[in-house]
């Protein structure tokens, strides 16, 4: 019988829960992205590393020593504790930069030949083919070397469990035939489903095969798994109910995203309230993270040129600003902004604590999230932090997990998609009036801190831990 289970929303003082050297436990986290690798998908295993030694949990980490990857921020070292034992693995993919440059040189080959159709063709049946042997992802390289660094370091050291995090989905590859070499408990992490990745992540192989293959490796990892987490409430559900499928008895924890209150302290009074907005004061709206189909900035530049048609003089004002990668398409979008009086700013990734300071020098924060399939059952992790520095939150979302999360701190600024109306009128009412916002119940904000996670974490481990004894 498949089990969610919950935790009262209050905690004791972490540092209570220090233990004498003897009675520690130590977990293995399998995570191909680990610092110095940048980007969101990194912060939730660092601050499981960096909280759980104060729950009695001390971490080895199995990560790539050449991750192929587009950023790197040496700024998320400093959270990882000295103890930690990392062990690197190299993976036998293309460095990152190579696979830009060929992607390059084929789109400039493409545009320049009149074959390029056929050629077009003949690099498609290329690329299908070598998607099938890189399957669930091409992290599956990584797999022969982490396999040969794992299985010697569980043998030269006693651990107690082990956690895979993912995407990538090869992570929980790895950590199932671990699992079963060991007879360790195994915990796996879904920082985003596998289903919805498969479906809305570019690049990602669509074909039938694909989800054939991709159906029977989940189910696998399902099938070996003793326990599922996942960042909302729903996708938890979603995820054990596979697990049913697959004929497991897998418990089940909804551990959020979060944020540390740590990563503030560089911030000039990171949490006080600016001034209020008045009409000759520019009014910056700040949006980071990646534009693509899940995060689509479309319905904002709809409202935007509906502002433009009514009163175009008031754009002036208002400064939006985009920190982080965007794909062509939401590159198209962005230029329509251009149209407009108002002030565009589009920077590329940036480390994570000039993020934070760019967040807290906004009037608003922007947060999206595209009104798709499954949308519903997301929680995009800048949500927290957006949280955290208490701005306003212009949130253009569909019904769901985060919208519900939302309505309990900015309530009157939550949209969806298809409100522009709304949207717009939000917009003319910031540019045009005093505006004062205040978060709702600050307090309610507590349960979203690293600090508290890593706790509900190592509740789940010490459980598992305890009943395989």
């Amino acid at each position: 019988m498949s089990t969610i289970i919950t935790r009262p929303t209050g905690t004791s003082d972490p540092r209570e829960n220090l233990l004498p050297e003897g009675a520690r436990k130590r977990l293995l986290l399998v995570s191909y992205h680990f610092p110095p690798v940048g980007g969101a998908g990194v912060q939730r295993p660092v601050k499981f590393v960096k909280y759980l030694r104060k729950f009695g949990w001390d971490v080895s980490v199995l990560m790539a020593a050449n991750p192929s990857v587009p950023v790197f921020d040496n700024s998320l070292l400093i959270d990882i504790p000295e103890e930690t034992n990392l062990v690197k693995a190299r993976t036998w993919e293309p460095d990152y930069s190579l696979k830009n440059n060929m992607a390059s040189k084929n789109q400039n080959r493409q545009s320049a030949s009149l074959l390029s159709p056929l050629k077009s063709a003949c690099r498609k049946i290329a690329r299908s083919g070598a998607g099938l042997l890189l399957q669930p992802d091409a992290q599956i390289l990584w797999y022969p070397n982490a396999l040969k660094a794992g299985r010697k370091l569980l043998k030269e050291m006693q651990h107690d469990a082990i956690l895979a995090t993912a995407p990538p989905y090869s992570n929980l590859i790895l950590a199932s035939k671990l699992k079963r070499i060991s007879g360790l408990p195994l915990i796996v992490d879904f920082r985003d489903e596998w289903d919805l990745s498969s479906k809305y992540l570019e690049n990602h192989q669509q074909d039938r095969v694909s989800h054939l293959i991709q159906s029977r490796l989940q189910k696998s990892v399902m099938k070996h798994a003793d326990a599922i987490v996942a960042t909302t409430k729903a996708s938890t559900q979603r995820l054990l109910d596979r697990a049913q499928q697959s004929g497991t008895d897998a418990i089940g924890k909804c551990i959020y995203n979060g944020f540390d209150m740590d990563d503030f302290d560089h911030l000039n009074e990171p949490l006080k309230k600016q001034h209020s907005h008045t009409a000759q004061k520019r009014f910056r709206i700040v949006y980071t993270g990646t534009l693509w189909n899940l995060t689509t900035v479309e319905p904002l530049i709809h409202a935007l040129e509906a502002v433009h048609h009514s009163q175009p003089e008031i754009l002036k004002n208002l400064e939006l600003q985009f920190i982080g990668r965007k794909t062509p398409e939401q590159l198209a979008l962005l230029e329509r902004i251009k149209q407009t009086a108002c002030t565009l700013v589009s920077e590329e990734y940036c480390a994570h604590h000039e993020a934070l300071k760019k967040m807290s020098h906004a009037d608003a924060l922007c947060l999206l999230l595209s009104d798709v399939e499954g949308a519903d059952r997301v929680a995009p992790a800048k949500l927290f932090e957006y949280l955290a520095i208490k701005r306003e939150i212009l949130s253009i979302t569909p019904a769901g997990e985060t919208a519900d999360i939302l309505g309990s701190f900015w309530p009157a600024s939550n949209f969806r998609a298809d409100n522009i109306s709304g949207i717009a009128d939000w917009l003319t009412e910031r540019l045009t009036e005093t505006h004062d916002a205040s978060i709702s119940q600050p307090e309610q904000i507590n349960q979203f801190k690293r600090e508290y996670q890593a706790g509900q974490l190592a509740d789940l481990l010490n459980q598992l831990v305890n009943s395989s004894v």
